[in-house]
């Protein structure tokens, strides 16, 4: 074979393998599938979910309307994202409780063991009335029991709420004369005994601490009686619950 032509030989091979490899590429690509988004939809839940909440005056509301305070915020949030279900609402809570009065009402009023969802947040009337913090270190352990008995004796269907910081209140500045520190520290006090026995014992716990101690910067965040928490700080607790809420509802 002549020396030209064989280089016109190769040059045609060359241009079908390059051909060829072209095709296989195509093919291959075409048979890949496109990734696709998979809807993160909600899953059902019964019918009727029946919610417990436990507390004092940050769960009654102390200072703002029926439907601002968060246990009613977070039922309006769980009615918009599942609107098949009914939510039922049952509040044991009174402005000035401690966990004494907690469970003296709880024990009185004897609610049925079928939530659920049972939100606990107690312990600043403790604080606030000096108790001895022992009582808190007997009596919260005892009330995260009863919740989980309410909440059909499973520790997974109860949320403990962390205890507000009224040091950052116009109250807190005012009234307890210079006593924001003490008060903050010993608030830290209870917040990490309760977290701390949650973590321990497998019970979700959430903390809405902070969004309290904005209180000062934000007047907003604070009700009008210059103490408790306003419909707005109820909203960014809600925020920070949900989450846990759903979780708690699809496990």
């Amino acid at each position: 074979m002549k020396p030209h032509f064989k280089q016109i030989v190769i040059v045609i091979l060359s241009i079908f393998l390059l051909s060829c490899s072209s095709d296989e590429t195509k093919s291959e690509t075409t048979i890949i599938p496109p990734t696709t988004q998979v809807p993160n939809d909600p899953l059902p839940l019964p019918a009727t979910v029946n919610y417990l909440a436990l507390g004092d005056s940050y769960t009654i509301g102390e200072s703002v309307c029926e439907t601002c305070r968060y246990p009613e915020q977070l039922k309006s949030s769980l009615k918009a994202i599942y609107p098949q279900s009914n939510f039922s609402l049952k509040i044991i809570a009174k402005t000035g409780w401690t966990t004494t009065n907690l469970i003296s009402a709880i024990n009185n009023q004897n609610p049925d063991s079928n939530y659920d969802l049972v939100t606990l947040l107690i312990g600043v009337n403790n604080q606030y009335q000096g108790r001895d913090f022992s009582i808190y270190e007997k009596e919260f352990p005892a009330l995260v029991t009863k919740a989980i008995m309410l909440a059909k004796g499973d520790k997974r269907n109860v949320l403990i709420i962390s205890i507000p910081d009224y040091a950052y209140t116009t109250f807190g500045t005012t009234q307890m004369q210079g006593q924001g520190m003490r008060i903050s520290n010993e608030i830290n006090q209870y917040n990490s005994f309760a977290e701390n026995y949650c973590t321990m014992n497998g019970v979700p716990f959430v903390s809405i601490t902070d969004i309290t101690r904005k209180g000062l910067e934000k007047p907003s965040l604070v009700a009008s009686d210059g103490l408790h928490p306003s419909a707005a700080a109820y909203t960014l607790f809600v925020e920070r619950i949900l989450p846990k809420v759903k979780m708690i509802l699809q496990d």
